[in-house]
């Protein structure tokens, strides 16, 4: 969560969920309640689960329609490295990306040994 323009209380981010009982618990109850609160909420979509597709899908479309927007796990992490100049977390951020970045961490690879090449 992003505190908004119209409510700040210090904190930059946080996320949370629960595969155990899926978006339309652990993760749309807090949402609803700090979208009521006025904050602005980015719900990380891809990171968790329901008991069905069709309940995952449902809770994401709720908290959409109430305000609350989407990102994936990757946009979230890449979103805090910012730029690959930020060395001092760099090699953790890759350490992530390579695996389980998918294409994007092909592109890394590649980079890396294009920048070796040169």
């Amino acid at each position: 969560m992003r505190p908004s323009s119209r409510k700040s209380t210090g904190s930059a981010r946080a996320a949370s969920s629960s595969a155990d009982y899926g978006p339309a618990v652990c993760v749309a109850d807090p949402v609803l309640s700090a979208l009521d609160q006025d904050f602005d909420v980015y719900v990380i979509t891809n990171t968790c689960g329901d008991i069905s597709e069709e309940a995952h899908q449902r809770a994401i479309e709720r908290m959409l329609q109430v305000g609350a927007r989407p990102m994936t796990a990757l946009q979230y992490l890449l979103e805090l490295q910012r730029d690959w100049a930020r060395t001092g977390t760099a090699g953790k951020t890759t350490s992530i990306v390579l695996p389980y970045g998918g294409s994007y961490g092909l592109g890394v690879i590649y980079a890396a040994k294009m920048i070796k090449a040169s």
